[in-house]
């Protein structure tokens, strides 16, 4: 699977990189027709300790999946988007083998 992370406005590091690279990974044990996947993270200007966002489209056949999250801290938005991303993948996967 192709993962593209962009960072909007400051330099994700390594260490972060791959944690997310690794949670989206997962969700092909999920729906395994995934072509790819574009992880957008921003920082947002807020007063609230809630500011960063990661948004996470997955390319599959027919349409795409996309999920956002805003949390604390980027690892814990990643993991809330991936778990609404992994919902989404298992209705498309029993809308596709109509259940």
């Amino acid at each position: 699977m192709n993962i593209n992370i962009t960072a909007l406005h400051f330099k994700a590091d390594q260490k972060l990189e791959k944690f997310i690279s690794e949670k989206v990974e997962k969700l092909s044990q999920v729906y395994d027709s995934i072509i790819g996947a574009d992880v957008t993270l921003k920082i947002e200007n807020t007063d609230k300790p809630e500011n960063k966002t990661v948004e996470i489209r997955i390319k599959i056949r027919g349409n795409d999946a996309l999920a956002g999250k805003t949390a604390k801290t980027f690892e814990e938005a990643c993991d809330e988007t991936v778990a609404a991303l992994r919902r989404q993948l298992k209705k498309v996967k029993e809308k596709e083998r109509g259940l």
